[in-house]
């Protein structure tokens, strides 16, 4: 027979036996763990059709690592049913830097146990025992997995499972098929229902780890049984994995939630809710100088600034389209207004109230307020508003996923012939704005639309993405597209922005509406006298004030740049005598707009460096007999550096100038 190769960018063609297989034809190569079979992903073991294009995926790609990855995870659950015979089996997909698998055991997973499974899970990679696929019927599939209620449950729901928590990497769509692990003597030493693919055996499983265990439940729905999930990791190579560790206990030393409470910035109070963050002194100086840096910048734009309630009746949210495609997501109504009379019977119909989960609905109605002309567009209207969302419990993470949260929300109304140029300006403006704060390594991602939950014609979709992907393009920045992950209403370009040690976030988000003004009725007067739609355009930059917060907490490890740190300057006396003169220097970095504090507390001069030093205070400021009679202060650096005898003068112009620049130091 005949196949193409396809690989590095050069087409080969093959005249092969009828029964080769991937494995004949990169089984030499252990970089090499499958196949894409005229664009599908096959096992290397499977055998290749007449005519086929193939091409190798590689252990170091993003298809090759997710394969190691959910070929890693059945390894982990194999372990853990060596172990744990009542163990009953979930689900176990590739995700984010490893993989994780759900089980129904009797007691949660204790760090003994973790390591027991990593032993076990060693020995079964140790074996090579073999990934085989065979499809089955979903009776096999039920007589096979018989005492495994929870496949059950996915091979009775084959046709909707594919999608759900990570259901599809069990049961894809179509055919089902079941995973068998063979030993040297083929007979089989564990088996489960699994869409594939997997590596040909488990010796090309190089390097792993389990990171941690939690709570889950059944398919995230809190209605449904907790199972236990167990997390880990699988890298092309040991040093792969170790550098992974290492970057992960950085990330571990920057969790915003650890700095959050050891600099006094915000906290989390039981009394008030999950998810609901409240604000310390510093915490909320810092969140000013933000929001005060991003107005100025905004007004130097041509944005007006607008104020919203928190609460509206149902009906606003009903026009919207919030109530049919984002309810799951929204607090639950208080009914209010209702009137009854003596005997209980109604007087006056009562009112559904919401908990505002968007801004945009309402400054549709203050765009709506009055006649609007071409003349008035663009029309950028801006609001710091605050928006409420009822998050699984499950995902409510410190700043980053919250219920309660304060938007830097804009919404711009245009033309159509301003849409593009105003996409282009918009993103630039974006990027400009997030550089200013100190993150500047970023790349897009397009997220298209999901025919199954969105409002709007194919026509309207296909004009509003094409916007998006020229403005992407014209930014010349790298464009990846995320098929279906549009909101309902509006496909968007996100910012995605890398941080001190790599990691991805999320930042801005940017959306072409053609739906809400038509929902809305919005309209304009155009040139020719006719009434016409405006295009809305949506969004949010830091996405949310308190979600920006916690990625700026961990960029900089706490360590702000003097122009954001809540305390820029901290004087210490040499002994008590020396307090007069350090308040006097302090007064003229206050009067020069500096945030400083003198520490005339009792505590030994080192004690006070140490605490100076807790909070990251970008300068200390040292002065003892010496420098009150030269009129000077020994300055003190965040990595410890001193510099002594340096002029006031000269000093308060350093830390003016390094605010005023925004540098870090």
């Amino acid at each position: 027979m005949s196949i193409t190769i396809e690989a590095d960018g050069v087409s080969q063609q093959r005249v092969m036996d009828t029964n080769t297989t991937g494995l004949d034809l990169f089984g030499d190569d252990r970089t090499i763990v499958a196949v894409r079979v005229n664009g599908e992903l096959w096992d290397l073991h499977r055998t290749l059709p007449e005519g086929a294009v193939v091409e190798p995926v590689t252990i170091g790609s993003p298809d090759g690592l997710n394969i190691l990855r959910h070929s890693t995870a059945h390894v982990a659950a194999q372990a853990v049913q060596s172990l744990h015979a009542d163990a009953k089996l979930g689900i176990g997909p590739p995700i984010t830097d490893g993989f994780y698998y759900d089980f129904d055991v009797a007691s949660p997973f204790t760090p003994d146990d973790l390591r027991e499974i990593e032993k076990a899970m060693t020995k079964i990679i140790k074996e090579r025992q073999r990934f085989r696929r065979r499809i089955v019927s979903d009776e096999e599939a039920r007589a096979e997995l018989a005492t495994e209620p929870y496949k059950l449950e996915l091979i009775t729901d084959n046709s909707s499972a594919a999608g759900v928590d990570g259901a599809s990497a069990e049961v894809g769509a179509g055919e089902l098929t079941i995973y068998d692990n063979l030993r040297r003597d083929d007979s089989i030493a564990w088996r489960d229902l699994c869409r594939g693919p997997h590596v040909p055996h488990t010796g090309y499983i190089p390097a792993f780890a389990l990171t941690r265990n939690s709570a889950a439940y059944w398919r995230g729905d809190q209605k449904n049984k907790q199972l236990q999930r167990l997390y880990g990791t699988a890298w092309p190579s040991r040093e792969e994995l170790k550098a992974y560790q290492t970057r992960q206990e950085e990330a571990a030393k920057r969790d915003h939630r650890k700095l959050g409470l050891e600099l006094d910035l915000f906290s989390f109070p039981d009394e008030i809710g999950s998810g609901l963050a409240v604000f310390h002194p510093r915490g909320g100086l810092v969140r000013k100088i933000m929001e005060d840096y991003s107005r100025q910048r905004h007004l130097e734009a041509g944005y007006e600034f607008v104020n919203t309630p928190h609460i509206s009746k149902a009906e606003l949210f009903d026009i919207s389209g919030h109530l049919g495609f984002y309810a799951d997501l929204m607090y639950p109504p208080m009914h209010v207004d209702e009137e009854r009379h003596a005997d209980g019977s109604l007087k006056r119909q009562g009112q559904d109230y919401y908990l505002k989960p968007m801004n945009c609905p309402m400054h549709c109605l203050i765009f709506r307020s009055r006649g609007r002309s071409y003349r008035e567009l663009p029309l950028r209207l801006f609001e710091f508003g605050s928006v409420y969302r009822y998050e699984m419990s499950g995902v409510v993470h410190g700043l980053t996923r919250v219920r309660g949260m304060t938007q830097d929300d804009a919404h711009i109304y245009c033309t159509v012939d301003q849409m593009q140029d105003e996409l282009i300006s918009l993103l630039q403006f974006v990027l400009d704005l997030l550089a200013d704060f100190g993150l500047t390594d970023f790349y897009l991602e397009l997220s298209t639309r999901d025919p199954e939950k969105s409002v709007g014609s194919d026509e309207d979709w296909e004009r509003a993405t094409d916007a998006l992907r020229k403005a992407a393009e014209a930014s010349g920045l790298e464009l990846v597209l995320d098929p279906g992950g549009a909101a309902f209403y509006a496909p968007k370009i996100s910012v995605q922005a890398h941080d001190a040690i790599g990691r991805s976030w999320q930042m801005s988000t940017i959306q072409v509406d053609l739906m809400l003004p038509d929902r809305f009725d919005l309209e304009i007067t155009a040139p020719d006298g006719s009434r016409q739609r405006p295009v809305m355009i949506h969004r949010a930059l830091f996405g949310s004030i308190e979600r920006f917060m916690a990625v700026l907490v961990e960029h900089y490890a706490g360590a702000f740049p003097p122009w954001l740190a809540p305390v820029q300057v901290i004087g210490i006396p040499v002994a008590a005598e020396h307090d007069a003169y350090l308040l006097s220097v302090a007064d003229r970095l206050r009067a020069a707009g500096v945030r400083v504090e003198v520490d005339t507390s009792d505590d030994r001069m080192q004690k006070k460096i140490r605490n100076a030093e807790r909070i990251k205070v970008p300068y200390i400021l040292i002065a003892g007999a010496e420098d009150a009679a030269a009129h000077a202060v020994s300055f003190r650096y965040r990595d410890r550096r001193q510099r002594n005898g340096i002029p006031v003068d000269a000093a308060i112009s350093e830390i003016t100038d390094d605010i005023a620049a925004r540098r870090q130091v």
